[in-house]
């Protein structure tokens, strides 16, 4: 892999960064939170964590910056975007890029595991699987994460608008007016003016023919999963101990699913944090 070729690689990946920011204007905020819960629940220096729906690894390289001992097993099903990350981030330690589809029933054997899981981490990925898949993924996670793993999903998941219509235009209307805040200018480049240039680079030629081979397009984000209820449902029915939301933003909300109860859950008589601090200034 030459320099040049690194180099062109990273500019595609900081393209990405920009235009999901575009639809997405708290994506940091997720991802420290993301890494948060990550490096509370570990107990370890070097946590073995799977990132689901990866794209070109920007959750893996940002876990790793603050936790440089963890391993990130980062997953996806387009060989462009795996690509794109093996070539910017080849040369950081502890990130491994697979490219295996969420919807093959032996997903799981290619991630090449040889220890339980203690995280397994995704945004806005998991929206465009069928319900009945995502079951199915979410019940395999149950037999790769250790006891009191964790699997956090971040993504854009709405209400049932039926029973909550006017939470969930709240919800969409702090989205954009965050959105206005971030980028008063305007939006910059966009998903579909993105994948239309990144494919006519001609360093990617080889990645492009495979994903085209394989179907993919600029256009095959999905939502078939975009409610709320159905990722609980789901994650229900793959028998996860606990289920809530730990981070919220609008619609965008980081659900955390336990594998089961971890032993060392905060009593019932631990004082919350904000007590503990309050306090502390006495």
């Amino acid at each position: 892999m030459t320099f040049a070729y690194t180099q062109t690689a990273r500019r595609w990946v900081e393209r990405w960064d920009r235009q999901q920011e575009t639809f997405l204007p708290e994506r940091e905020a997720q991802f420290t939170a993301i890494v948060d819960v990550v490096e509370e629940i570990a107990g370890r220096p070097d946590p073995l964590v799977v990132d689901l729906g990866c794209g070109p690894g920007s959750i893996g390289v940002r876990l790793l910056r603050r936790v440089p001992g963890a391993t990130v097993v980062s997953v996806d099903a387009d060989p462009l975007l795996v690509e794109l990350g093996r070539a910017a981030y080849g040369d950081v330690p502890g990130l491994r890029f697979v490219d295996a589809d969420l919807r093959a029933p032996d997903w799981v054997d290619a991630l090449g595991l040889d220890r339980p899981v203690d995280a397994v981490v995704s945004s806005t990925a998991l929206h465009w699987l069928d319900p009945s898949v995502l079951v199915s993924v979410y019940t395999d996670l149950t037999r790769v994460l250790r006891p009191g793993g964790v699997l956090l999903n971040c993504d854009e998941l709405v209400r049932d608008r039926g029973t909550s219509p006017v939470l969930t235009r709240l919800d969409r209307a702090l989205l954009r007016q965050e959105s206005v805040r971030t980028l008063p200018a305007g939006h910059g480049e966009d998903w579909y003016g993105w994948w239309e240039e990144v494919q006519a680079e001609p360093a990617f030629a080889d990645a492009v023919a495979e994903r085209r081979r394989r179907g993919y397009d600029g256009e095959h984000h999905s939502d078939l999963s975009a409610e709320l209820s159905v990722h609980l449902d789901a994650l229900h029915r793959a028998g996860f101990a606990e289920v809530g939301t730990l981070w919220q933003r609008g619609e965008v909300r980081l659900l955390c699913a336990v594998v089961d109860s971890p032993d060392d859950a905060l009593p019932d008589d631990e004082p919350h944090a904000h007590n503990r601090a309050a306090g502390a200034d006495r």
